[in-house]
């Protein structure tokens, strides 16, 4: 990736540049010393005279109104606050009328920022002070006061916090009084500018030290850049959050969200002393120092997927390289390219006003069909449709160009959404909330209405990055996510009235994805690289879990790694300094995952037995229970030396009836409430009461035969036995009562137990009969 900048060969403006804003995406104003604000329009390249100002007005800082405005999309801006050197702030309209002047500061208003609803107004001075202003101007609150210039402003993502400089230190200040302030050294030089991005969260800053630094929300340092020759005077975040921009004197660079470059450019510029990027991120402008103002496109954008490789050569040309037959093909576009995604034998693209899909077998024709809203700002695939979110809402399209659905959910900002955030399988659609961080809505794809009992799942603490898998039954669905605490837990999307366990399977996980053609899982927890082969096993077999992982050393990966794709069995990581790494993890577990998907199970023990490998008999074991069979289970759980549970599936065999063997099969899975109402739903009461009995649960064994007037000796006598066996004495008052005058016969209980089981064998038998009936009618 890199950028193509544009320089006019005479500088418009006479002075310094000292600030620049965009309408829409092609047209854009300038303010400068010379006291004129000129408006460029790039798709004529003409450049008019919108205003000039009073002689004693020096422009310092521009910002237009956010477009959305009161829930309202409005297409491009209509006004801008303009802060200047004489304490001022000024409201411009679009035609260049000025609205309202405001003395806001003593000495210079040096930034002035919009929060992201355009209702209220930040503004900082060479006074030391920080207000805050409604839309009209009116002052609501002077956040902070202190003894040395504020030079700028930055909203939190919420609008609840802003951010300001203070010398050296950073400080972020909530708006409500007696909240903690959050505050910290940044810079061993004066800080210059600095950026908070509502997407991805993060800081930017940029310093007299010559460097510029990312960090989270909390203050900690993320990446730090070497120091440059020239003090840094710009930086500013692209609208999605995945780039940011750094001007110095005679550069301009283009960096990734985690610090690293992709692209540096030495124009003749003097300081570029702001940076704005246009509404859908593919250009920006800088004002410069000696008058210019500098266009600058983002280009060679690449995209890559199994043998095919993708890159954006010129802002409406993609070329097209197959690399195993090196064959090259050009894609041509009415309009510039804003977003691109290839994944799943398609190629996805949206311009400013259509979106093309590709397939990768016909790259001639596409599928061409308008958008509704403007700018789109995700694309995600899934195997047989696509998502496509832009300000307006959630659009799910099928490869075919048919609108899907379109989900909502109440207090919906679509403009803050990332890959992180929004995860999209075949079935279903996860949105993490933006309003409550605990919550995640989720969809059915196909309908656009919540999933299940329609309730969003929530979790004890903050979700930082959410994935479903890809594969599998809708039923099965599972969606992984990561906390506050960089815990991975993993659930089932699939929830109705009872509440869906929520499993943590790691811990201090810093990355994570799901491959694409099977339900395997991978993340980079601390200094391990790990691949769950089948996260389900938490559901099935615990124990078993740490059996089915494949571990390997991640400190190759350096600090701050990110899982780019997991296709096939081939796994691209991008370290913090922006190379790319690919591992290759074994291909056996996705035949597997196959093998089992169309119960294959004799294939599957052929090829473990062909493997010889431990984790693929553990995950054979669990995938064999969690399809009920019991055969295959069994000779994989011998295969790994499980004998206990060898043991206990061939009782489970021996059961006489086919609802006492599923009773305990889910037993064996740790379902214990399951197993009891499926016993109840078929009336083996004796076997219920049982399996509380082995299971220890005494009031629940008692509470049973007591509401089914049966077995209460039972009960009793097991209890009496358990207590002589540990020399205890019963202190519970239930069991003392029904024991008063009760005198424990075991000859009678033993012919009582063989009387219930004869019964089973007498049901299962005559169902058997029933069913074998039924089959030779048919």
């Amino acid at each position: 990736m890199r950028l193509k900048t544009s320089l006019l060969k005479e500088p418009k403006h006479k002075e310094l540049v000292s600030c620049v804003g965009w309408t829409t995406a092609d047209e854009l104003y300038s303010c400068s010393d010379d006291h004129q604000i000129m408006k460029w329009n790039l798709l004529t390249s003409e450049t008019t005279r919108v205003v000039k100002l009073p002689d004693d007005t020096y422009p310092i800082d521009l910002h237009w109104l956010p477009r959305s405005v009161g829930g309202k999309k409005q297409s491009h801006a209509e006004s801008f606050v303009l802060t200047s050197s004489d304490g001022k702030f000024h409201l411009i309209s679009k035609s260049g009328r000025v609205e309202k002047s405001v003395e806001a500061h003593c000495g210079a208003v040096l930034a002035g920022r919009w929060n992201s609803e355009g209702t209220a107004l930040a503004t900082v001075g060479e006074d030391g002070q920080v207000k805050i202003w409604s839309k009209s101007g009116m002052l609501r609150s002077t956040l902070a006061q202190q003894g040395t210039p504020v030079y700028s402003v930055a909203w939190g993502p919420d609008s609840e916090k802003v951010l300001y400089t203070s010398g050296k230190q950073l400080i972020i200040k909530p708006l409500q009084p007696n909240v903690k302030v959050l505050q910290w050294k940044a810079h061993d030089g004066l800080i210059l500018k600095t950026d908070w991005n509502s997407v991805n969260e993060l800081i930017l800053s940029a310093g007299e030290d010559c460097k510029y630094k990312v960090w989270d929300s909390y203050g900690h340092l993320l990446y730090s850049s070497q120091p440059h020759e020239y003090p840094i005077t710009s930086i500013a975040w692209s609208g999605d959050g995945e780039l940011f921009a750094v001007g110095s004197f005679h550069t301009l660079r283009l960096c990734d969200k985690t610090g690293w470059s992709y692209a540096l450019e030495k124009p003749n510029t003097g300081s570029i002393f702001n940076i704005a990027w246009s509404v859908d991120g593919t250009q920006l402008a800088g004002a410069c120092g000696n008058g210019h103002v500098i266009f600058a496109h983002v280009v060679e954008q690449r995209w890559e997927w199994k043998n095919f490789e993708i890159t954006l050569i010129k802002r409406r040309t993609m070329q097209v390289h197959n690399v195993i037959n090196d064959a090259v093909d050009l894609l041509e576009f009415r309009d510039r390219v804003i977003k691109a995604s290839l994944n799943y034998g398609h190629l996805v693209v949206s311009t400013s006003l259509q979106c093309y899909v590709f397939s990768t077998k016909n790259w001639n024709t596409p599928l061409i069909f308008d958008l509704k809203e403007g700018t789109v700002t995700l694309i995600l695939q899934a195997e047989r449709h696509f998502l496509l979110i832009d300000g307006g809402g959630l659009y799910l399209y099928s490869y075919e160009g048919r609108l899907i659905s379109s989900p909502k959910f109440p207090g919906m900002r679509t403009d803050i959404l990332n890959a992180q955030t929004v995860s999209l399988s075949n079935d279903t659609l996860a949105v993490k909330d933006k309003a409550d961080e605990k919550v995640i809505y989720i969809f059915d794809a196909l309908s656009g209405k919540p999933l299940g009992d329609g309730k969003p799942l929530t979790h004890k603490s903050e979700i930082m990055e959410i994935a479903l898998d890809q594969k599998g039954l809708t039923s099965e669905r599972k969606i992984a996510f990561i906390d506050k605490n960089r815990d991975l837990y993993i659930t089932s999307v699939k929830r109705f009235g009872k509440e869906q366990k929520i499993v943590k399977i790691g811990t201090m996980v810093q990355t994570l994805a799901w491959n694409d053609t099977s339900n395997i899982l991978c993340g980079i927890q601390d200094t391990r690289f790990t691949v769950w082969y089948y996260p389900n096993t938490v559901y099935v077999d615990k124990d078993l879990l740490t059996k089915t992982l494949y571990e390997k050393d991640a400190s190759e990966f350096s600090k701050n790694p990110q899982i780019v794709h997991f296709v096939g069995n081939q796994i691209t990581i991008r370290r913090a300094d922006g190379s790319l790494i690919h591992l290759n993890i074994s291909p056996y577990p996705v035949i597997l995952h196959e093998y089992v998907s169309s119960s294959k199970w004799e294939d599957a023990v052929r090829l473990c037995r062909f493997v010889k490998d431990q984790t693929m008999w553990a995950c054979l074991a669990a995938m064999a229970v969690a399809n009920k069979d019991m055969a295959t289970a069994e000779i994989a759980y011998a295969s790994i030396g499980e004998i206990d549970k060898v043991q206990y599936i061939n009782s489970i065999k021996d059961l006489p009836s086919k609802e006492s063997r599923m009773a305990h099969i889910l037993l064996f899975s740790g379902n214990t409430q399951e197993a009891e109402t499926l016993l109840l739903q078929t009336g083996l009461i004796y076997q219920a009461i049982q399996v509380n009995i082995n299971l220890y649960n005494w009031d629940r064994a008692l509470e049973l035969a007591v509401k089914h007037k049966t077995h209460v000796d039972t009960v009793l006598a097991y209890r009496q036995k358990f207590l002589e066996d540990f020399g205890k004495k019963e202190t519970n008052k239930r069991f003392l009562q029904y024991a008063e005058g009760l005198a424990v016969d075991w000859n009678k209980i033993k012919a009582k137990i063989e009387m219930e089981i004869a019964k089973e064998r007498e049901r299962a038998a005559a169902s058997a009969t029933v069913r074998a009936s039924v089959t030779v009618q048919q």
